[in-house]
Protein backbone atom coordinates (compact mmCIF):
# COMPACT_ATOMS: atom_id res chain seq x y z
CA UNK A 1 0.00 0.00 0.00
CA UNK A 2 1.13 3.62 -1.09
CA UNK A 3 2.42 5.33 2.55
CA UNK A 4 0.16 7.86 3.89
CA UNK A 5 -2.91 5.76 1.71
CA UNK A 6 -5.44 4.65 4.15
CA UNK A 7 -7.79 1.35 3.86
CA UNK A 8 -10.87 3.48 2.76
CA UNK A 9 -8.85 5.84 0.28
CA UNK A 10 -7.48 2.94 -1.49
CA UNK A 11 -11.42 1.44 -1.33
CA UNK A 12 -13.04 4.84 -2.67
CA UNK A 13 -9.94 5.40 -5.25
CA UNK A 14 -11.96 5.23 -9.15
CA UNK A 15 -11.47 2.10 -11.26
CA UNK A 16 -10.35 3.19 -14.47
CA UNK A 17 -12.57 2.28 -17.21
CA UNK A 18 -15.61 1.29 -15.09
CA UNK A 19 -17.70 4.43 -16.29
CA UNK A 20 -17.41 2.85 -19.77
CA UNK A 21 -18.36 -0.06 -19.13
CA UNK A 22 -21.67 1.13 -17.21
CA UNK A 23 -22.76 3.13 -20.34
CA UNK A 24 -21.91 -0.30 -22.15
CA UNK A 25 -23.96 -2.38 -20.43
CA UNK A 26 -27.16 -0.42 -21.11
CA UNK A 27 -26.96 -1.67 -24.59
CA UNK A 28 -25.10 -4.88 -24.60
CA UNK A 29 -26.40 -7.83 -26.53
CA UNK A 30 -24.61 -11.61 -26.59
CA UNK A 31 -24.70 -14.39 -28.03
CA UNK A 32 -23.27 -18.16 -27.09
CA UNK A 33 -23.18 -20.30 -30.19
CA UNK A 34 -23.12 -24.30 -29.02
CA UNK A 35 -22.76 -25.96 -32.32
CA UNK A 36 -21.90 -29.01 -33.36
CA UNK A 37 -17.87 -28.33 -33.87
CA UNK A 38 -17.53 -25.14 -31.87
CA UNK A 39 -18.18 -23.04 -29.01
CA UNK A 40 -18.19 -19.52 -29.46
CA UNK A 41 -19.29 -16.19 -27.43
CA UNK A 42 -19.66 -12.93 -28.85
CA UNK A 43 -20.25 -9.79 -27.64
CA UNK A 44 -21.64 -6.66 -29.26
CA UNK A 45 -22.34 -3.39 -28.35
CA UNK A 46 -25.42 -2.72 -29.12
CA UNK A 47 -28.59 -4.49 -30.82
CA UNK A 48 -28.33 -2.17 -34.48
CA UNK A 49 -27.85 -2.56 -38.55
CA UNK A 50 -23.74 -2.24 -37.93
CA UNK A 51 -23.28 -3.81 -33.88
CA UNK A 52 -19.53 -3.88 -33.14
CA UNK A 53 -18.20 -6.80 -31.91
CA UNK A 54 -16.41 -6.10 -27.81
CA UNK A 55 -15.29 -9.42 -27.70
CA UNK A 56 -15.11 -13.00 -29.01
CA UNK A 57 -13.64 -16.08 -27.54
CA UNK A 58 -14.18 -19.91 -29.42
CA UNK A 59 -13.50 -23.04 -28.48
CA UNK A 60 -13.31 -26.23 -30.22
CA UNK A 61 -15.53 -28.75 -28.63
CA UNK A 62 -16.19 -31.07 -31.50
CA UNK A 63 -19.77 -32.17 -29.81
CA UNK A 64 -20.72 -33.52 -32.99
CA UNK A 65 -17.66 -36.06 -33.61
CA UNK A 66 -19.37 -39.54 -34.68
CA UNK A 67 -22.67 -38.97 -34.03
CA UNK A 68 -23.84 -41.03 -37.17
CA UNK A 69 -21.95 -43.82 -35.70
CA UNK A 70 -23.05 -43.35 -31.82
CA UNK A 71 -26.52 -40.97 -32.14
CA UNK A 72 -24.52 -39.46 -29.14
CA UNK A 73 -22.96 -36.55 -28.12
CA UNK A 74 -19.22 -36.85 -28.12
CA UNK A 75 -18.90 -36.85 -24.56
CA UNK A 76 -15.26 -35.25 -24.06
CA UNK A 77 -17.18 -32.51 -26.26
CA UNK A 78 -20.08 -32.47 -23.44
CA UNK A 79 -17.75 -31.87 -20.80
CA UNK A 80 -15.81 -29.19 -22.80
CA UNK A 81 -18.77 -27.66 -23.55
CA UNK A 82 -20.40 -27.78 -20.26
CA UNK A 83 -17.66 -26.10 -18.58
CA UNK A 84 -17.33 -23.07 -21.37
CA UNK A 85 -20.48 -22.82 -21.41
CA UNK A 86 -20.98 -21.70 -17.64
CA UNK A 87 -17.73 -20.02 -18.18
CA UNK A 88 -18.99 -17.65 -20.75
CA UNK A 89 -22.52 -16.91 -18.97
CA UNK A 90 -20.36 -16.11 -15.39
CA UNK A 91 -18.19 -13.69 -18.02
CA UNK A 92 -21.24 -12.18 -19.84
CA UNK A 93 -23.02 -11.29 -16.67
CA UNK A 94 -19.99 -9.92 -15.05
CA UNK A 95 -19.35 -7.63 -18.02
CA UNK A 96 -23.18 -6.38 -17.04
CA UNK A 97 -24.85 -8.15 -20.24
CA UNK A 98 -28.30 -7.65 -19.74
CA UNK A 99 -29.62 -10.05 -22.85
CA UNK A 100 -27.67 -13.10 -23.31
CA UNK A 101 -28.80 -15.72 -25.63
CA UNK A 102 -27.44 -19.00 -25.95
CA UNK A 103 -28.33 -20.88 -29.34
CA UNK A 104 -27.60 -24.67 -29.97
CA UNK A 105 -27.79 -26.45 -33.28
CA UNK A 106 -27.51 -29.89 -35.17
CA UNK A 107 -25.51 -31.74 -33.13
CA UNK A 108 -27.26 -30.85 -30.15
CA UNK A 109 -31.25 -30.98 -31.46
CA UNK A 110 -30.13 -34.22 -33.27
CA UNK A 111 -28.48 -36.28 -30.44
CA UNK A 112 -30.40 -38.58 -28.33
CA UNK A 113 -28.79 -37.14 -25.12
CA UNK A 114 -29.09 -33.69 -26.17
CA UNK A 115 -32.08 -32.85 -23.92
CA UNK A 116 -29.93 -33.85 -21.29
CA UNK A 117 -27.15 -31.50 -21.72
CA UNK A 118 -29.26 -28.82 -22.23
CA UNK A 119 -31.46 -29.25 -19.11
CA UNK A 120 -28.23 -29.79 -17.36
CA UNK A 121 -26.36 -26.40 -18.48
CA UNK A 122 -29.94 -24.67 -17.83
CA UNK A 123 -30.28 -25.89 -14.24
CA UNK A 124 -26.00 -25.58 -13.81
CA UNK A 125 -26.29 -22.02 -15.26
CA UNK A 126 -30.08 -20.68 -14.84
CA UNK A 127 -30.17 -19.85 -18.73
CA UNK A 128 -32.81 -21.09 -20.96
CA UNK A 129 -31.10 -22.40 -24.15
CA UNK A 130 -32.39 -21.83 -27.45
CA UNK A 131 -31.97 -24.91 -29.44
CA UNK A 132 -32.82 -23.96 -33.16
CA UNK A 133 -34.81 -26.27 -35.83
CA UNK A 134 -33.04 -27.06 -38.90
CA UNK A 135 -35.09 -25.33 -41.29
CA UNK A 136 -35.14 -22.24 -38.51
CA UNK A 137 -30.98 -22.27 -39.09
CA UNK A 138 -31.08 -22.09 -42.41
CA UNK A 139 -33.20 -19.31 -42.35
CA UNK A 140 -31.24 -17.51 -39.84
CA UNK A 141 -27.78 -18.28 -41.97
CA UNK A 142 -29.18 -16.61 -44.77
CA UNK A 143 -30.49 -13.53 -42.68
CA UNK A 144 -26.85 -13.29 -41.37
CA UNK A 145 -25.48 -13.29 -45.34
CA UNK A 146 -27.60 -10.57 -45.56
CA UNK A 147 -26.84 -8.46 -42.59
CA UNK A 148 -23.29 -8.53 -43.85
CA UNK A 149 -23.94 -8.74 -47.81
CA UNK A 150 -27.10 -6.27 -48.28
CA UNK A 151 -27.51 -7.27 -51.62
CA UNK A 152 -27.24 -10.80 -51.16
CA UNK A 153 -29.56 -12.89 -54.14
CA UNK A 154 -28.46 -16.18 -54.45
CA UNK A 155 -28.37 -19.46 -52.42
CA UNK A 156 -26.59 -19.66 -49.26
CA UNK A 157 -25.14 -22.79 -47.84
CA UNK A 158 -24.06 -23.19 -44.33
CA UNK A 159 -22.17 -25.97 -43.42
CA UNK A 160 -21.62 -26.62 -39.73
CA UNK A 161 -20.11 -29.75 -37.96
CA UNK A 162 -23.21 -31.57 -38.03
CA UNK A 163 -25.48 -30.03 -40.58
CA UNK A 164 -26.19 -28.30 -43.59
CA UNK A 165 -28.29 -25.45 -44.19
CA UNK A 166 -29.53 -24.24 -47.26
CA UNK A 167 -31.84 -21.59 -48.36
CA UNK A 168 -32.51 -19.27 -51.34
CA UNK A 169 -31.03 -15.99 -50.09
CA UNK A 170 -32.77 -12.63 -51.96
CA UNK A 171 -34.21 -9.29 -50.69
CA UNK A 172 -37.28 -10.90 -50.94
CA UNK A 173 -37.71 -14.04 -49.31
CA UNK A 174 -39.22 -17.09 -51.36
CA UNK A 175 -38.99 -19.44 -48.55
CA UNK A 176 -37.13 -22.13 -50.12
CA UNK A 177 -35.23 -23.70 -47.15
CA UNK A 178 -33.66 -27.37 -46.33
CA UNK A 179 -31.61 -28.82 -43.67
CA UNK A 180 -29.59 -31.83 -44.32
CA UNK A 181 -27.56 -34.08 -41.71
CA UNK A 182 -24.59 -33.70 -43.68
CA UNK A 183 -21.25 -32.57 -41.57
CA UNK A 184 -17.49 -33.48 -41.14
CA UNK A 185 -17.85 -34.13 -37.67
CA UNK A 186 -20.58 -36.28 -37.71
CA UNK A 187 -19.71 -38.51 -40.69
CA UNK A 188 -15.98 -38.49 -39.88
CA UNK A 189 -14.98 -41.67 -40.42
CA UNK A 190 -11.69 -42.94 -38.18
CA UNK A 191 -10.86 -45.29 -41.27
CA UNK A 192 -10.40 -42.57 -43.03
CA UNK A 193 -12.76 -43.79 -45.99
CA UNK A 194 -14.76 -40.90 -47.97
CA UNK A 195 -17.03 -43.55 -49.76
CA UNK A 196 -19.82 -44.00 -47.68
CA UNK A 197 -20.06 -40.19 -46.77
CA UNK A 198 -19.69 -39.00 -50.54
CA UNK A 199 -22.59 -41.38 -51.40
CA UNK A 200 -24.42 -39.97 -48.14
CA UNK A 201 -23.80 -36.55 -49.45
CA UNK A 202 -25.16 -37.01 -52.91
CA UNK A 203 -28.04 -38.82 -52.36
CA UNK A 204 -29.08 -35.96 -49.87
CA UNK A 205 -28.52 -33.17 -52.52
CA UNK A 206 -31.05 -34.89 -54.62
CA UNK A 207 -33.62 -34.35 -52.24
CA UNK A 208 -33.73 -30.74 -53.20
CA UNK A 209 -35.21 -29.72 -56.06
CA UNK A 210 -34.72 -25.89 -55.90
CA UNK A 211 -31.00 -25.39 -55.76
CA UNK A 212 -30.95 -25.28 -59.64
CA UNK A 213 -32.10 -21.72 -59.08
CA UNK A 214 -29.62 -20.55 -58.11
CA UNK A 215 -27.79 -20.99 -61.15
CA UNK A 216 -25.41 -17.97 -62.29
CA UNK A 217 -25.70 -16.13 -59.06
CA UNK A 218 -23.79 -16.32 -55.96
CA UNK A 219 -23.53 -19.17 -53.82
CA UNK A 220 -22.72 -17.91 -50.07
CA UNK A 221 -20.44 -19.98 -47.97
CA UNK A 222 -20.95 -19.69 -44.42
CA UNK A 223 -19.47 -22.02 -41.87
CA UNK A 224 -15.83 -22.48 -40.28
CA UNK A 225 -14.18 -25.48 -42.63
CA UNK A 226 -15.26 -23.43 -45.70
CA UNK A 227 -13.50 -20.56 -44.41
CA UNK A 228 -10.42 -22.60 -43.94
CA UNK A 229 -10.98 -23.51 -47.75
CA UNK A 230 -11.00 -19.77 -48.27
CA UNK A 231 -7.60 -19.20 -46.65
CA UNK A 232 -5.82 -21.97 -48.49
CA UNK A 233 -7.24 -20.35 -51.68
CA UNK A 234 -5.88 -17.14 -50.34
CA UNK A 235 -2.75 -18.53 -49.43
CA UNK A 236 -2.32 -19.94 -53.03
CA UNK A 237 -3.01 -17.39 -54.95
CA UNK A 238 -1.21 -14.59 -52.92
CA UNK A 239 -4.06 -12.68 -52.37
CA UNK A 240 -3.25 -9.50 -50.75
CA UNK A 241 -5.97 -8.71 -48.38
CA UNK A 242 -7.09 -11.36 -45.57
CA UNK A 243 -10.61 -10.67 -44.73
CA UNK A 244 -12.61 -13.65 -45.60
CA UNK A 245 -16.46 -11.58 -45.62
CA UNK A 246 -17.10 -11.32 -49.36
CA UNK A 247 -13.87 -13.00 -50.34
CA UNK A 248 -15.01 -13.91 -53.81
CA UNK A 249 -13.90 -16.89 -55.87
CA UNK A 250 -15.11 -17.56 -59.49
CA UNK A 251 -16.55 -21.00 -60.22
CA UNK A 252 -14.02 -22.28 -62.76
CA UNK A 253 -11.68 -20.86 -60.71
CA UNK A 254 -13.16 -22.52 -57.65
CA UNK A 255 -13.83 -26.10 -59.01
CA UNK A 256 -10.00 -26.31 -59.83
CA UNK A 257 -9.01 -25.75 -56.79
CA UNK A 258 -11.49 -27.84 -55.04
CA UNK A 259 -10.24 -30.90 -57.38
CA UNK A 260 -6.61 -30.04 -56.14
CA UNK A 261 -7.70 -30.04 -52.35
CA UNK A 262 -9.82 -33.78 -52.82
CA UNK A 263 -6.54 -34.99 -54.27
CA UNK A 264 -4.16 -34.15 -51.51
CA UNK A 265 -2.99 -36.46 -48.56
CA UNK A 266 -3.88 -35.58 -44.85
CA UNK A 267 0.13 -35.10 -44.55
CA UNK A 268 0.14 -32.54 -47.38
CA UNK A 269 -3.08 -30.64 -45.79
CA UNK A 270 -1.24 -30.73 -42.57
CA UNK A 271 1.39 -28.32 -44.32
CA UNK A 272 -0.86 -26.06 -45.54
CA UNK A 273 -0.40 -23.00 -42.59
CA UNK A 274 -4.08 -21.87 -43.45
CA UNK A 275 -5.48 -25.33 -41.73
CA UNK A 276 -6.04 -24.89 -37.86
CA UNK A 277 -5.03 -29.16 -37.10
CA UNK A 278 -8.95 -28.72 -35.41
CA UNK A 279 -10.04 -28.28 -38.82
CA UNK A 280 -8.00 -30.90 -40.97
CA UNK A 281 -10.86 -33.80 -40.50
CA UNK A 282 -13.47 -31.70 -41.56
CA UNK A 283 -11.76 -30.40 -44.74
CA UNK A 284 -12.22 -33.59 -47.13
CA UNK A 285 -15.51 -33.83 -46.52
CA UNK A 286 -16.62 -30.10 -46.44
CA UNK A 287 -14.47 -29.68 -49.89
CA UNK A 288 -16.27 -32.31 -51.55
CA UNK A 289 -20.14 -31.23 -50.40
CA UNK A 290 -18.80 -27.70 -51.90
CA UNK A 291 -17.58 -29.48 -54.94
CA UNK A 292 -21.03 -31.20 -55.34
CA UNK A 293 -22.72 -27.95 -54.91
CA UNK A 294 -20.99 -26.23 -57.29
CA UNK A 295 -21.83 -29.15 -59.61
CA UNK A 296 -25.46 -29.20 -58.91
CA UNK A 297 -25.92 -25.54 -58.96
CA UNK A 298 -23.75 -23.99 -61.36
CA UNK A 299 -23.55 -20.80 -59.72
CA UNK A 300 -21.36 -17.55 -60.92
CA UNK A 301 -19.06 -17.57 -58.03
CA UNK A 302 -18.54 -18.42 -53.86
CA UNK A 303 -18.86 -15.33 -52.00
CA UNK A 304 -17.90 -16.42 -48.61
CA UNK A 305 -19.36 -15.12 -45.46
CA UNK A 306 -18.42 -14.46 -42.01
CA UNK A 307 -21.95 -13.55 -40.62
CA UNK A 308 -24.18 -16.28 -40.21
CA UNK A 309 -26.51 -18.05 -37.85
CA UNK A 310 -25.54 -15.35 -35.19
CA UNK A 311 -25.20 -12.09 -36.86
CA UNK A 312 -28.75 -13.56 -38.60
CA UNK A 313 -30.47 -13.89 -35.37
CA UNK A 314 -29.18 -10.70 -34.16
CA UNK A 315 -30.73 -9.26 -37.46
CA UNK A 316 -34.02 -10.77 -37.17
CA UNK A 317 -34.55 -9.10 -34.12
CA UNK A 318 -34.50 -5.77 -35.84
CA UNK A 319 -37.19 -3.90 -37.27
CA UNK A 320 -38.08 -3.99 -40.84
CA UNK A 321 -36.51 -0.06 -40.89
CA UNK A 322 -33.92 -0.90 -39.42
CA UNK A 323 -33.18 -4.12 -41.62
CA UNK A 324 -33.83 -1.55 -44.31
CA UNK A 325 -30.73 0.81 -43.10
CA UNK A 326 -27.28 0.26 -45.10
CA UNK A 327 -25.00 -1.09 -42.81
CA UNK A 328 -22.08 0.54 -44.02
CA UNK A 329 -23.72 4.11 -43.60
CA UNK A 330 -24.57 3.04 -40.02
CA UNK A 331 -21.26 1.58 -39.02
CA UNK A 332 -19.51 4.93 -40.60
CA UNK A 333 -21.56 7.61 -39.00
CA UNK A 334 -20.87 5.64 -35.86
CA UNK A 335 -17.01 5.28 -36.49
CA UNK A 336 -17.41 9.07 -36.57
CA UNK A 337 -19.26 10.12 -33.82
CA UNK A 338 -16.96 7.92 -31.25
CA UNK A 339 -14.29 9.99 -31.66
CA UNK A 340 -15.46 14.00 -33.39
CA UNK A 341 -12.76 16.63 -33.60
CA UNK A 342 -15.43 19.48 -34.10
CA UNK A 343 -18.74 17.40 -34.86
CA UNK A 344 -19.48 14.50 -37.85
CA UNK A 345 -19.99 16.98 -41.29
CA UNK A 346 -19.91 14.24 -43.90
CA UNK A 347 -23.36 14.92 -45.24
CA UNK A 348 -22.00 18.54 -45.86
CA UNK A 349 -18.46 17.56 -47.66
CA UNK A 350 -20.33 14.98 -49.79
CA UNK A 351 -22.70 17.58 -50.77
CA UNK A 352 -19.70 19.90 -51.84
CA UNK A 353 -18.08 17.49 -53.92
CA UNK A 354 -21.55 16.24 -55.69
CA UNK A 355 -20.11 18.38 -58.85
CA UNK A 356 -16.90 15.95 -59.14
CA UNK A 357 -18.63 13.59 -60.74
CA UNK A 358 -22.32 13.65 -61.87
CA UNK A 359 -22.34 10.81 -63.74
CA UNK A 360 -21.44 8.37 -60.61
CA UNK A 361 -22.98 5.26 -60.66
CA UNK A 362 -24.99 4.59 -56.96
CA UNK A 363 -22.68 2.09 -55.96
CA UNK A 364 -19.40 4.18 -56.17
CA UNK A 365 -21.97 7.10 -54.84
CA UNK A 366 -22.53 5.06 -51.61
CA UNK A 367 -18.55 4.16 -51.29
CA UNK A 368 -18.44 8.53 -51.54
CA UNK A 369 -20.51 8.69 -48.93
CA UNK A 370 -18.85 5.97 -46.34
CA UNK A 371 -15.83 8.32 -46.66
CA UNK A 372 -17.20 11.31 -46.74
CA UNK A 373 -18.45 10.05 -42.85
CA UNK A 374 -15.20 8.88 -42.35
CA UNK A 375 -13.16 11.66 -43.42
CA UNK A 376 -11.87 12.95 -40.14
CA UNK A 377 -11.20 9.99 -38.91
CA UNK A 378 -7.13 10.05 -38.67
CA UNK A 379 -7.46 13.91 -37.33
CA UNK A 380 -5.44 12.81 -33.85
CA UNK A 381 -3.05 10.71 -35.45
CA UNK A 382 1.07 12.06 -35.56
CA UNK A 383 0.98 14.07 -39.16
CA UNK A 384 3.33 11.79 -40.67
CA UNK A 385 1.63 8.33 -40.68
CA UNK A 386 -1.94 9.77 -41.30
CA UNK A 387 -2.23 8.76 -44.79
CA UNK A 388 -1.31 5.22 -44.12
CA UNK A 389 -2.84 4.76 -40.61
CA UNK A 390 -5.93 5.55 -42.45
CA UNK A 391 -5.87 3.92 -45.44
CA UNK A 392 -4.59 0.35 -43.32
CA UNK A 393 -7.95 1.21 -40.94
CA UNK A 394 -10.47 1.68 -43.91
CA UNK A 395 -9.19 -1.41 -45.60
CA UNK A 396 -9.57 -3.55 -42.91
CA UNK A 397 -12.33 -2.29 -40.70
CA UNK A 398 -15.06 -5.07 -39.43
CA UNK A 399 -17.74 -3.23 -40.82
CA UNK A 400 -20.52 -5.25 -43.08
CA UNK A 401 -21.61 -3.73 -46.75
CA UNK A 402 -18.61 -3.78 -47.98
CA UNK A 403 -17.36 -5.97 -50.44
CA UNK A 404 -13.20 -5.65 -51.43
CA UNK A 405 -13.13 -3.23 -54.11
CA UNK A 406 -15.36 -0.96 -51.79
CA UNK A 407 -12.70 -1.59 -48.88
CA UNK A 408 -10.19 -0.33 -51.16
CA UNK A 409 -12.03 2.65 -52.77
CA UNK A 410 -12.98 4.02 -49.16
CA UNK A 411 -9.40 3.68 -48.07
CA UNK A 412 -8.19 5.23 -51.34
CA UNK A 413 -10.24 7.82 -50.40
CA UNK A 414 -8.95 8.53 -46.84
CA UNK A 415 -5.14 7.45 -47.83
CA UNK A 416 -5.53 10.95 -50.50
CA UNK A 417 -7.56 12.97 -47.99
CA UNK A 418 -4.10 12.96 -45.60
CA UNK A 419 -1.75 13.51 -48.23
CA UNK A 420 -1.31 10.29 -49.51
CA UNK A 421 0.24 9.84 -52.99
CA UNK A 422 -0.41 7.55 -56.01
CA UNK A 423 2.89 5.93 -56.06
CA UNK A 424 2.59 5.43 -52.06
CA UNK A 425 4.26 2.09 -51.28
CA UNK A 426 1.45 1.63 -48.60
CA UNK A 427 -1.18 1.13 -50.84
CA UNK A 428 0.93 -0.83 -53.75
CA UNK A 429 -0.22 -3.83 -52.30
CA UNK A 430 -3.92 -4.00 -53.51
CA UNK A 431 -3.91 -2.12 -56.43
CA UNK A 432 -4.98 -5.46 -58.33
CA UNK A 433 -8.17 -5.22 -56.56
CA UNK A 434 -9.60 -2.07 -57.98
CA UNK A 435 -9.45 -0.67 -61.50
CA UNK A 436 -7.43 2.20 -62.42
CA UNK A 437 -10.23 4.61 -63.06
CA UNK A 438 -11.95 3.81 -60.09
CA UNK A 439 -8.75 4.14 -58.12
CA UNK A 440 -8.12 8.30 -60.10
CA UNK A 441 -11.92 8.74 -59.12
CA UNK A 442 -11.28 7.29 -55.31
CA UNK A 443 -8.03 9.62 -55.11
CA UNK A 444 -10.18 12.72 -56.59
CA UNK A 445 -12.31 12.58 -54.21
CA UNK A 446 -9.88 12.25 -51.23
CA UNK A 447 -8.21 15.71 -52.71
CA UNK A 448 -11.42 17.20 -52.64
CA UNK A 449 -11.93 16.48 -49.11
CA UNK A 450 -8.09 17.59 -47.81
CA UNK A 451 -8.77 21.24 -50.01
CA UNK A 452 -12.38 20.89 -48.28
CA UNK A 453 -10.82 20.64 -44.39
CA UNK A 454 -8.22 23.23 -45.40
CA UNK A 455 -10.87 25.78 -46.51
CA UNK A 456 -12.47 25.49 -43.45
CA UNK A 457 -10.38 23.88 -40.30
CA UNK A 458 -13.19 20.86 -39.68
CA UNK A 459 -15.35 23.28 -38.48
CA UNK A 460 -18.75 22.66 -39.91
CA UNK A 461 -20.79 24.88 -41.72
CA UNK A 462 -18.05 27.51 -43.25
CA UNK A 463 -18.14 24.85 -46.44
CA UNK A 464 -21.40 26.35 -47.49
CA UNK A 465 -19.81 29.79 -47.89
CA UNK A 466 -18.06 27.99 -50.99
CA UNK A 467 -18.91 25.72 -54.08
CA UNK A 468 -16.89 23.49 -56.43
CA UNK A 469 -17.89 23.43 -59.77
CA UNK A 470 -16.31 21.50 -63.08
CA UNK A 471 -17.15 24.46 -66.78
CA UNK A 472 -15.32 22.71 -69.55
CA UNK A 473 -11.94 22.20 -68.88
CA UNK A 474 -11.53 24.12 -65.72
CA UNK A 475 -12.08 23.24 -62.22
CA UNK A 476 -13.73 26.32 -60.49
CA UNK A 477 -13.60 27.07 -56.69
CA UNK A 478 -16.00 30.07 -55.61
CA UNK A 479 -15.34 31.92 -52.50
CA UNK A 480 -16.02 35.34 -50.77
CA UNK A 481 -14.69 38.20 -52.19
CA UNK A 482 -14.33 40.01 -48.64
CA UNK A 483 -12.78 37.43 -46.42
CA UNK A 484 -9.18 35.86 -46.09
CA UNK A 485 -10.45 32.66 -44.72
CA UNK A 486 -10.79 30.92 -47.92
CA UNK A 487 -7.89 32.37 -49.82
CA UNK A 488 -3.74 31.19 -49.15
CA UNK A 489 -1.25 28.99 -50.21
CA UNK A 490 -2.00 26.05 -48.94
CA UNK A 491 -5.43 26.42 -50.31
CA UNK A 492 -4.24 27.05 -53.63
CA UNK A 493 -1.59 23.92 -53.72
CA UNK A 494 -4.08 21.43 -52.80
CA UNK A 495 -6.97 22.66 -55.42
CA UNK A 496 -3.92 22.60 -58.01
CA UNK A 497 -3.30 19.21 -57.27
CA UNK A 498 -7.14 18.42 -57.39
CA UNK A 499 -7.40 19.73 -60.75
CA UNK A 500 -4.32 18.00 -61.74
CA UNK A 501 -5.82 14.42 -60.65
CA UNK A 502 -8.97 15.70 -62.72
CA UNK A 503 -6.66 16.53 -65.92
CA UNK A 504 -8.45 20.24 -65.58
CA UNK A 505 -7.36 23.99 -65.43
CA UNK A 506 -7.86 25.66 -61.67
CA UNK A 507 -9.92 28.93 -61.12
CA UNK A 508 -10.31 30.43 -58.48
CA UNK A 509 -12.73 33.34 -58.34
CA UNK A 510 -15.46 35.53 -56.20
CA UNK A 511 -18.54 33.97 -55.60
CA UNK A 512 -21.48 35.80 -56.92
Amino acid sequence: MTRGMTGAAVRKAPVPGLEALAERQKSMVGVIDVGSNSLRLMLYDRLSRAPSVLFNEKVMCALGRGLDETGRLNPDGVVLARDNVERFVLLARRLGVKRLEVLATAAVRDASDGREFVAEIEQRCDIRIKVIDGLEEARLGAAGVRAGIPDADGITGDLGGGSLELAITAPVSTGAVASLPIGPLRMAQDSGDLVRPRAQIDAQLKTIPWLPRGRGKPFYAVGGTWRALARVHMEQVDYPLHIIQHYVIGRSDAESFLDVVDRQSRRSLERMAAVSRRRLEAIPIAAYVLHRLLWVIQPSSIVFSVFGLREGYLFAQLSAAEQAEDPLLVAAQQMAEANPRFGAGGEELLRWCRSLFPDQDPAERRLSHGAALLSDLGWNEHPDYRAEQAFTRCLRMPVPGLDHAGRVFVASVLHARYGGGAEDPTIAGVRRLITDEALVRARAIGQAFRLAYTLTGGAPGLLGETRLSQEDSTLVLEVPEHTAIYTGEAVQRRFDALARTLGRRAIVRPAG
